[in-house]
């Protein structure tokens, strides 16, 4: 019978062996990058709260000054300019939304 293999007796080729190696290395690297290098949790920003004055709406589009000094991007808003809000936004993000209270 050609090509049956006995239980036990399995031999792998080089370039198999090689595949195999490789293959190993470059799951051991994604795990070490995913894991040390760049953390999940660096994907999920934290929820900043803050009270804000509208500088300006241009054609329902807000912009407000934030403490963090990134300026903030709010759409589909119906403010005025210098009405005072409360925003929330991630961390170090350029976009933000009027919180109700």
């Amino acid at each position: 019978m050609v090509g049956m293999a006995e239980p036990g007796n399995m031999k792998l080729s080089s370039s198999q062996q090689q595949g195999l190696v490789f293959g190993g290395a470059f799951l051991v690297a994604g795990i070490v990058l995913s894991t040390m290098v760049f953390p999940f949790w660096h994907l999920i920003r934290e929820d900043v709260f803050e009270d804000v004055v509208i500088l300006s709406n241009d054609n329902g589009t807000c912009y407000v000054e934030t403490i963090d000094s990134v300026p903030k991007i709010i759409d589909n808003c119906e403010m005025s300019a210098g009405d005072d809000v409360t925003i929330k936004f991630g961390k170090d993000l350029a976009w933000a939304t009027i919180v109700t209270p």
